[in-house]
């Protein structure tokens, strides 16, 4: 009772208005106010595509809303407040500048799925301002931030969970817990792949900056460059300059499958062939690329076609894990077991599919490791991709893109994923540049 008293006018008023709120929405939003004071409050970061799949995967989740909206184009900060409106019931507030954002108190946690160079800058922005991060997969530009990133949680003291969402998929942990078991053997090989039939970006020109779209803001840690036509919003993943090519922008999913499912972390060497072969543009990235994670007793492939979406299995995307005693195959939407004998001794499909190869990505995966991710800050649930464990499919993926640019083999220190013998790659490739002012520090 004594609490009660205490209760001053600003906090009634909120309370009060709360309610009347409340009377208003339906069902789902009203349950979440009666929830509140568990209530994780979200800001989604970056609206194009996967964030929009960020405000679903919240609005499907207990013990959560979306308060806040961020984007430095307007079209898709207008895109954010109706979405929100439509599955909480009210708007999202707006910002367009991070920094504004995470000055607001009310916010519990973040979501980042921004372009790439933004990451890893932005997730330690958000734990130094006190907030939980669910960072999109890759969590940084180069292995260097990923390094930063996990000193930033530890120090702060956060959660960051990335966005390999496969981590929170039912079937896989049923799968991976086959394979402990025994199911397939020794697992030796994994195998990753990832077929697409994406076109050709073209040559672009520079122009002025759209009216819509706040150019300064969008490069933010990136060193200046003038607007190009066909960088924003989608093609920047085809830059050194902003993106990881397909590799980090699809193989993280599958990479750590295989990892999860030999039970390794960083190999002993990586090397990569492959190029741009399918068109002539802009495009600085292959399009087609082979690259080979060795141990001393395991292996682990990634096979990335971009231009040619001639599948395996069946399939635009998954990993096959192979043993002495037989192979299991998984995707998205179930798995396979296959004998020595190549017969199938097992099969399970998901009733509902999730999308694989478009650019949101969405689906129940989604759902569930946003679940895990609230859980984990409302009740101590354990992270199925904290920071240092998902870093690891991330570092390995940029030493291959680091060994195809180099053309050579990278030999490592498979206690951190370090570069050894190779003095120009440590320092030229490991790391970025940054735009003074912009270099996130910890």
């Amino acid at each position: 009772m004594a609490f009660a008293n205490k209760m001053n006018r600003r906090d009634f008023i909120k309370t009060a208005a709360a309610g009347a709120l409340a009377m208003s929405l339906p069902a789902r939003s009203y349950a979440r106010i009666l929830g509140a004071n568990d209530r994780v409050n979200f800001a989604v970061i970056g609206l194009h595509g996967r964030g929009e799949e960020h405000i679903a995967s919240i609005a499907a989740c207990k013990n959560a809303m979306v308060t806040h909206v961020c984007d430095v184009d307007m079209r898709q900060l207008d895109k954010g407040e109706l979405k929100t409106k439509e599955l909480f019931g009210q708007s999202a507030a707006r910002e367009k500048d991070i920094r504004s954002l995470l000055e607001k108190k009310e916010i519990d946690a973040i979501t980042i799925a921004t372009p790439e160079h933004w990451h890893a800058p932005m997730a330690i922005m958000g734990l130094q301002a006190g907030k939980h991060v669910y960072v999109e997969k890759p969590p940084s530009h180069n292995p260097a931030e990923g390094e930063m990133l996990i000193q930033a949680q530890k120090k702060y003291g956060k959660l960051v969970q990335m966005g390999n969402q496969q981590r929170s998929s039912e079937h896989t942990i049923e799968a991976m817990e086959k394979i402990r078991a025994g199911v397939i053997g020794k697992a030796y090989f994994g195998k990753a792949w990832y077929s697409n039939n994406r076109k050709s970006i073209g040559v672009g020109k520079e122009i002025p900056t759209p009216d819509y779209l706040d150019w300064e803001l969008w490069q933010g840690p990136a060193p200046r460059r003038p607007y190009k036509d066909n960088v924003h919003p989608y093609n920047w993943h085809w830059f050194w300059h902003w993106g990881t090519g397909e590799t980090l922008n699809n193989a993280t999913h599958e990479i750590d499958l295989c990892l999860w499912a030999l039970d390794v972390k960083y190999p002993h060497s990586v090397s990569a062939s492959g190029g741009r072969y399918h068109f002539k543009d802009d495009w600085e990235f292959y399009d087609t690329i082979l690259t080979s994670f060795e141990y001393d007793d395991k292996l682990i492939t990634w096979e990335g076609k971009s231009c040619n979406s001639m599948f395996y299995y069946g399939r635009g995307r998954g990993a096959t894990i192979h043993g002495t005693e037989g192979t299991l195959l998984i995707d998205r939407d179930g798995y396979e077991i296959f004998n020595n004998a190549n017969g199938k001794t097992f099969e399970y499909v998901k009733p509902e599919k999730e999308v694989s190869l478009g650019v949101t990505g969405g689906g129940p995966m989604t759902d569930a490791h946003f679940q895990n991710f609230i859980n984990a800050i409302v009740d101590g649930e354990k992270l199925h991709a904290p920071i240092a464990e998902g870093n690891v499919s991330a570092t390995m993926l940029h030493l291959s893109n680091i060994a195809w640019k180099l053309g050579r083999t990278l030999k490592l220190n498979p206690s951190n994923g370090h570069i050894l013998n190779d003095k120009a790659a440590m320092k030229n490739l490991w790391r970025r540049e940054y735009e003074r002012g912009w270099e996130p520090k910890i």
